[in-house]
């Protein structure tokens, strides 16, 4: 089964580029949504609960930050 990963940042974020290039680097898709649209920033705080970013979803679960450790984890990543 296929990961399901949503990135919510935005383009001027550098740790959101950190995240994505991660998940790039290791073959791993995903949907980015841009959190400069207000839809996208209310989507991101409802499962988040806070206004930072970046926040991945990955298979329903919330990493807040570049948390490179949780993603590997998640992800099944050594």
């Amino acid at each position: 089964m296929a990961n399901k990963v949503i990135v919510y940042s935005a383009e001027w974020c550098p740790w959101c580029h950190r995240v994505m290039d991660f998940l790039k680097q290791n073959n791993v898709a995903f949907e980015m949504k841009d959190v400069d649209l207000p839809a996208n920033a209310q989507e991101s705080f409802k499962k988040s609960n806070q206004g930072g970013i970046p926040v991945t979803d990955i298979n329903g679960t919330i990493v807040v930050g570049f948390d490179v450790k949780k993603i590997k984890e998640l992800l099944n990543i050594a």
